[in-house]
């Protein structure tokens, strides 16, 4: 649940999930530093109704994703997001994610998703685009915290959290991400090039000519030449909700004909694919 704690012109706190007591906490830690004005004092602004609609300062994400299993958080967090001026969308499956966050400017994420680990689904996005994303999840240990950066989070806020903090942290990120070098979109190795632009492979300059999910299903492989991307990952993010494990395997199967060496797709049994390097 988000709430707007107390309202002040210059001084708003904000506070997302969190029992009645860590509410009252952080509004009794926040009355120490509100002026006093004709000497009134107020025990406690929570008693004292110090609740109110405004809203901070704008973020400057404009297009918002949140991908957030639980439906009541979600609506307290779109709500919230959309009071600043964001356009958000919200979706509650990993696999939902990984076809959605194509056109936005900042994804907030859970880790504990239904169907994929929001981990998983960080190394995904991370794969294809540069796209800022936060982590605001329970998981709240040092190696959830370490793993999560490491999966491509470029910050982690563990639940409860202020909504002032998180907007803080919002305008950080998109800071940072506007003076990132772009994402390079063109990928080589050895004699094999993929073009995400263009949408072109070629091999000993030789071009491949590939169908839309073989394509996708390359350059995801190719985007993390050292990592073994998992089935359900993979299904997910180049299929989407459309798909059978013999759609996969076609795939798969047609791609390596194509490029006329299976070492280019590995099978990892059990766990999924992986990309070669053609040997």
């Amino acid at each position: 649940m988000i709430v707007a704690l107390y309202e002040q012109p210059g001084l708003t706190r904000w506070m997302v999930g969190g029992t009645m007591e860590q509410r009252r906490t952080e509004l009794l830690e926040l009355h120490k530093l509100l002026p006093r004005q004709r000497g009134e004092v107020v025990a406690d602004p929570l008693a004292a109704g110090g609740r109110t609609g405004r809203t901070p300062r704008p973020v400057t994400a404009q297009r918002v994703l949140v991908v957030e299993r639980s439906a009541k958080d979600a609506e307290a967090l779109v709500c919230a997001l959309r009071r600043q001026g964001c356009s958000v969308q919200s979706v509650t499956t990993g696999g939902e994610a990984l076809q959605s966050y194509g056109d936005v400017d900042l994804v907030l994420i859970d880790l504990e998703l239904p169907d994929l680990d929001g981990l998983e689904v960080c190394r995904g996005i991370r794969s294809t685009c540069d796209v800022p994303v936060i982590i605001v999840t329970a998981r709240g240990s040092e190696l959830d915290r370490v793993l999560g950066l490491q999966a491509g989070a470029d910050d982690y806020l563990v639940k409860p959290y202020g909504f002032r903090e998180l907007m803080a942290r919002v305008e950080a990120v998109m800071r940072r991400s506007q003076t990132q070098e772009p994402l390079i979109r063109s990928i080589s190795h050895g004699p094999l090039r993929i073009d995400a632009d263009t949408r072109k492979v070629t091999l000993h300059d030789r071009r491949i000519e590939l169908t839309r999910k073989e394509f996708d299903l390359l350059y995801l492989l190719a985007s993390e030449p050292d990592t073994v991307i998992p089935r359900k990952r993979l299904i997910h993010q180049v299929w989407g909700d459309s798909w059978s494990r013999r759609t996969v395997d076609t795939h798969v199967s047609s791609l390596r004909n194509k490029l006329g060496n299976r070492n280019w797709v590995v099978t990892v049994r059990g766990v999924g694919f992986s990309f070669g390097r053609g040997d």
